[in-house]
């Protein structure tokens, strides 16, 4: 089921995109590497930074693709968690990981210290659509720990000469993540649901939604809020990719719990995606 490969036949708007990116992640080598923790920083009361580095160089990875992490120490958490990549400094040769600590697995990841060690499979998974062109005007939306793929992808992106546009909501300001990192890649905008930073409302009420136009629009987060993204994108005819977060045990296309009825039929999140364009998908 090639659907990026499809993808770049069947839409005219994405002629200024990297071609072949689909075959590109496919052919991309996994590995399974005993990551050690060089940093762990506490953002707030559920949200901690997780900083890990190698021996050796770190593997290519790409915006929007994740990791799958062995939990120790958790006699309730059998499987391996799947985490977003957050950020890969290739200098410091670090990987970060944003971890919500909401069970008992991400908990333990939570309270991991430096020194210690964390068994991971990666990069797994296609990752988002990169502009080849400098002229395209791309718009990363993210709500929540959903908007952990984005600083990555933004970081990306001014590498090659872009800027893109962050739209970034949380409950209140105090929920908002890693916002001086953002904005060393691009202009923030920022909603809150209790209006204590930035304008008032969700992320699909800002006002820049009505005042100017994308080229892309790049999203994660909950998925009542990627649906609504998706519908705006639709009506406005601008290309817009998801990132899904369904249930993902093996990361690999073995275990079947993530799979996704699309336009292709039923597929693994975690091989085929997690990013889709929202044309592959049935939301209405």
């Amino acid at each position: 089921m090639h659907f990026a490969a499809k993808f770049f036949v069947i839409s005219p708007f994405f002629s200024f995109f990297l071609p072949n990116f689909a075959e590109k992640f496919r052919q991309m080598k996994k590995y399974i590497l005993d990551l050690v923790v060089s940093e762990v920083c506490s953002i707030n009361d559920k949200y901690v930074l997780v900083k890990l580095t190698h021996t050796e160089k770190l593997p290519p990875m790409v915006p929007g693709q994740f990791v799958e992490v062995r939990v120790d120490g958790s006699p309730t958490t059998f499987l391996r968690r799947p985490i977003s990549i957050n950020f890969v400094d290739y200098d410091s040769n670090e990987l970060w990981l944003l971890i919500a600590a909401i069970g008992d697995g991400t908990r333990r990841l939570a309270a991991l210290k430096k020194g210690e060690t964390l068994n991971c499979v990666l990069p797994l998974g296609r990752g988002f659509t990169i502009p080849e062109s400098k002229e395209a005007r791309v718009l990363l939306v993210g709500g929540g720990v959903g908007v952990a793929p984005l600083l990555y992808m933004g970081k990306v992106m001014r590498d090659r000469g872009m800027e893109p546009t962050f739209l970034l909501g949380a409950r209140k300001a105090s929920d908002l993540l890693l916002l001086d990192e953002f904005r060393k890649y691009g202009r923030v905008l920022i909603t809150t649901e209790d209006g204590s930073e930035g304008e008032r409302g969700f992320v699909t009420n800002h006002s820049v939604l009505e005042k100017e136009h994308f080229s892309l629009i790049s999203t994660c987060g909950p998925k009542p809020m990627m649906m609504v993204v998706a519908r705006y994108a639709a009506k406005a005819q601008i290309e817009c990719e998801v990132s899904l977060e369904n249930m993902m045990a093996c990361g690999v296309g073995a275990c079947l719990c993530c799979v996704e009825d699309t336009t292709e039929g039923n597929v693994c999140v975690c091989k085929e995606g997690p990013v889709f364009n929202i044309r592959q998908l049935k939301w209405k």
